[in-house]
């Protein structure tokens, strides 16, 4: 049986872990309102970007299409039965399953696929420690070392290695596989093709029409200078989405962490007093039954 000493070390241990999970939750809940607002002001702009690219592609002929120095991001003329994947997680732990829920989705995406080459890009770095002992996978690049601070550098830099693995191997796609900011509570894991981009903006952007406009330099050198800037602001997007997502469950992890340590220190508080009363009843026995003795 434990002893007062015991109890009372394992309370004051108890104590300095609560402090730090108390300290590490409000941490991350002053980071994630700056997360939340680099969200927010940055989706109105790739949203129009979005419109204005595929508006452009669909006032162009099919011949100015292939013609098209950048035509590659649009569509694919082969197929080879390759394809790459950016997997992103985050730097550190202490966030619930954040992590593992990421990798593991993309190790089953993995599975699904295995009839194709797949080559990885991984973010963050559990998933470069992860995917670096994988049998019979090589990843291609690795980025680790950026969250909570991620910045547009960050993004051109992963955008150029992206790039450069599309075009290296011909692949038929990129897709992106990170967490999505939903709430404070929610957030969800998401799989979308990055590249080819015509697969992915057609769905998301309305069209808009430019026939009344004259442009200066013309619709296509337009579109060769836009197209880049879209890759690049939207690997942005889906590292600010991811940070923020890793911040909230953090935050909730570690609010989990002190509340439990809370009812730990409650229950091993009332340990210790019923072990003292146990102790003072024992000790006023033992005086009364000498005090008697004695008589």
């Amino acid at each position: 049986m434990a002893s007062l000493r015991d109890i009372r070390k394992h309370i004051k241990a108890v104590k300095n872990i609560k402090q730090i999970t108390y300290a590490m939750k409000m941490v991350s809940s002053a980071r994630i309102k700056k997360a939340q607002s680099q969200i927010l002001s940055f989706k109105p702009y790739v949203n129009h970007l979005e419109e204005v690219i595929i508006s452009l592609k669909n006032e162009m002929m099919e011949d100015d299409i292939k013609s098209f120095r950048l035509s590659r991001f649009f569509k694919r003329d082969t197929k080879k039965s390759d394809i790459g994947i950016v997997v992103v997680s985050g730097d550190k732990g202490l966030c619930g399953s954040f992590n593992n829920q990421i990798i593991n989705f993309a190790v089953k995406f993995i599975k699904q696929n295995k009839d194709k080459k797949i080559h990885v890009i991984t973010v963050g770095k559990k998933s470069t420690d992860f995917f670096k002992k994988a049998k019979d996978l090589e990843v291609y690049y690795q980025m680790h070392n950026i969250f909570p601070k991620v910045n547009y550098t960050h993004a051109s830099l992963l955008t150029s290695k992206i790039i450069e693995m599309y075009d290296k191997y011909q692949l038929d796609e990129i897709r992106l596989i990170y967490s999505e900011f939903k709430s404070m509570i929610k957030q969800e894991i998401k799989n979308i093709t990055l590249l080819p981009i015509i697969n992915y903006i057609e769905k998301t952007s309305a069209e808009k029409k430019f026939d009344d406009f004259y442009f200066e330099p013309d619709k296509k050198t337009l579109l060769e200078n836009l197209v880049p800037k879209y890759i690049n602001v939207e690997v942005f997007r889906m590292l600010l989405e991811n940070q923020a997502s890793e911040l909230a469950a953090r935050m909730n992890a570690m609010e989990l962490a002190s509340k439990n340590a809370g009812e730990l220190i409650e229950e091993l508080t009332l340990k210790m007093n019923k072990l003292r009363q146990a102790q003072i009843t024992t000790e006023l026995n033992e005086i009364v039954s000498g005090a008697n003795a004695i008589n």
